[in-house]
C-alpha cells in the first residue's frame, strides 16, 4: 500500500549479513528492487570467480547493491541533519546507488575484455530504455532516468551527490569492502563504516571528514590496499578468470569457422557478432554461461572441451611469476616449445597484469583523474588527507604492478611423450622466475 508521499504503508526490511538490516521506506526504492531488470543481479557473483579460490565468495550483485542503497540511504540521512535536501534529489541518490551496477554481464569483467563491452554504458541503457526500471523512474518524473543515469556516469550537475556513489571514499567502496570481506573469510577489510559516516560533512563538490575520523578514513584506505592484493588479484582467482576469457575466445574463434556445435551457443551469437541488443544481453546470466560450459566439455574441439572440463572441475592453471625483461627473451622459444608438444600457446601460455593504485591526490589532466580525500581541520580549512596521514602518504600515488605467467602444469608434468621438450619448458619458466 503505498501513500500519498511516495512511502510505503510500512517499512520493509531486509535481513543482511554486512550491514545486519536494510530499510526500505520509499516506494519508488521497493518497486526498483522488484523490476526483473534488478532481480537478474541475483543470478551475477559479485566476485566473478572468487568462488573457486574462497568458497564463501558466492554473495551476487544483488547482495552488493542494497548493500550500496542501504550505505547511501545512512548517508543521506546523516548528512539531511547537516542541511536540508530537496526530496527529489534524495531518491534520485538513493536510485543511482541502486542501480549504479544493474548492466553488469556475469563474470563482468572477463566478459568485457573478451566482447569489448562496458558495463556502464548498458547500466545506462538499462536506465533510459525499454525496461521495467525505466518505467518504475518515469512514474516519479519523465526526467529521473536521466539524472540517475548521469548520477552514475559522473555527469549530473550536483557533484556532492556524484561523490557519494563514485569517488575514492562512497558508498560503492565501502559496501563491497565489507561484503567482500564478510565472505570471503578475511579480515583485513573491515574498518569503522559507522565512524566514517558520523564524521562526514558536505561540501560543495564532495563529502569532507573531520580531522578527528582520520584514523577510521586511514583504515578504510588500508583495507582497499589489502583487499586487492590477497582477494581481488588473488593469483588463482585470476588463473580461474584466465581459463574463462580463453574459453570464450574459443568459442567465439570456432563460430566464426562455422564448427558445427553440438550445443550451438545461442545466446552469444550477437556477441561474437558485436550486434548485441539489450533484450539479449539482459537475458546473459551465469547459470546460462555454465550450462554452456558444461556442456562444451563434450566437445570434439580439443581445447574448448579441456578448457571447460578445467573450468568446471576446478583444474586450474600453475602460475609463475613473471619478469617482462627476462620474459621478452624466452617468448618466442616458448612458444615454438609449446607448439612442438602440441599445445597451442595462444590458449596455454598466457600473461596476465593486475595494478592497483591504492590511493591518489589529485593529478590535474590526467585521464583518471582522482579527487584527493579532504580533512575538515579544526580551524575549518580543508587538508588533504596525505599531508597529514603518514600511513597513507605512505601508499600514495604508487601504482603496484605485477605479472603472472600462466601454463598447464599437469600436461607439462607427464613426461611419457616429449620429456625433453616439457622438461626445457619447465625450466625456462623456472628460471624466468628467479
Amino acid at each position: 500500500m503505498e501513500r500519498q508521499d511516495g512511502k510505503l504503508e510500512e517499512e520493509k526490511v531486509f535481513k543482511d549479513p554486512v550491514h545486519r538490516y536494510i530499510h526500505v521506506r520509499d516506494e519508488l526504492i521497493w518497486e526498483l528492487i522488484g523490476t526483473k531488470e534488478f532481480q537478474r543481479l541475483r543470478r551475477i557473483r559479485q566476485l566473478g570467480t572468487t568462488f573457486l579460490t574462497f568458497h564463501g565468495a558466492e554473495h551476487t550483485r544483488f547482495n552488493h547493491s542494497l548493500g550500496v542503497y542501504e550505505v547511501m540511504r545512512r548517508m543521506v540521512e546523516n548528512l539531511e541533519k547537516k542541511g536540508a535536501w530537496d526530496e527529489e534529489e534524495r531518491l534520485v541518490c538513493l536510485a543511482s546507488a541502486l542501480l549504479h551496477d544493474v548492466g553488469h554481464g556475469p563474470f563482468s569483467h572477463s566478459f568485457e575484455k573478451v566482447f569489448h563491452m562496458d558495463h556502464e554504458k548498458w547500466t545506462r541503457e538499462i536506465i533510459l530504455g525499454d525496461t521495467e526500471i525505466n518505467k518504475v523512474l518515469r512514474q516519479m518524473s519523465p526526467d529521473v532516468p536521466v539524472k540517475v543515469a548521469d548520477v552514475i556516469a559522473k555527469t549530473y550537475d550536483n557533484k556532492l551527490l556524484v561523490s557519494l556513489i563514485s569517488s575514492q571514499i562512497d558508498a560503492d567502496r565501502m559496501d563491497y569492502l565489507l561484503r567482500d570481506a564478510f565472505y570471503t573469510g578475511v579480515s583485513y577489510g573491515q574498518f569503522d563504516m559507522e565512524r566514517i559516516l558520523r564524521v562526514m560533512r558536505p561540501e560543495e563538490d564532495q563529502a569532507v571528514f573531520k580531522h578527528s575520523g582520520m584514523h577510521a578514513v586511514e583504515d578504510y584506505i588500508m583495507s582497499r590496499y589489502q583487499m586487492y592484493w590477497q582477494v581481488y588479484f588473488h593469483p588463482v582467482t585470476r588463473s580461474a578468470e584466465v581459463i574463462l576469457s580463453k574459453i570464450l575466445h574459443r568459442a567465439r574463434e570456432l563460430l566464426a569457422e562455422n564448427y558445427p556445435f553440438k550445443i550451438t551457443p545461442i545466446h552469444f551469437k550477437s556477441m561474437f557478432n558485436g550486434e548485441v541488443t539489450l533484450k539479449d544481453y539482459l537475458k546473459l546470466d551465469e547459470s546460462i554461461i555454465l550450462y554452456y560450459f558444461q556442456a562444451w566439455e563434450e566437445e570434439d574441439d580439443p581445447i574448448l572441451s579441456d578448457l571447460c572440463q578445467r573450468f568446471m572441475n576446478r583444474r586450474l592453471f600453475k602460475y609463475v611469476e613473471c619478469n617482462p625483461s627476462k620474459q621478452m627473451l624466452i617468448w618466442p622459444e616458448l612458444q615454438q616449445l609449446f607448439k612442438k608438444i602440441g599445445l597451442n600457446p595462444d590458449y596455454y601460455l598466457v600473461i596476465d597484469s593486475s595494478s592497483d593504485l591504492p590511493y591518489d591526490f589529485y593529478r590535474p589532466g590526467e585521464k583518471d583523474e582522482r579527487l584527493p580525500i579532504h580533512l575538515l581541520m579544526p580551524d575549518g580549512r580543508l587538508r588533504e588527507l596525505s599531508r597529514e596521514s603518514d600511513v597513507v602518504e605512505a601508499i600514495s600515488g604508487k601504482k603496484r604492478t605485477d605479472h603472472k605467467l600462466y601454463f598447464p602444469e599437469d600436461f607439462l608434468s607427464d613426461q611419457t611423450v616429449f620429456a625433453e621438450e616439457k622438461q626445457k619448458i619447465l625450466s625456462l619458466l623456472t628460471n624466468q622466475e628467479g
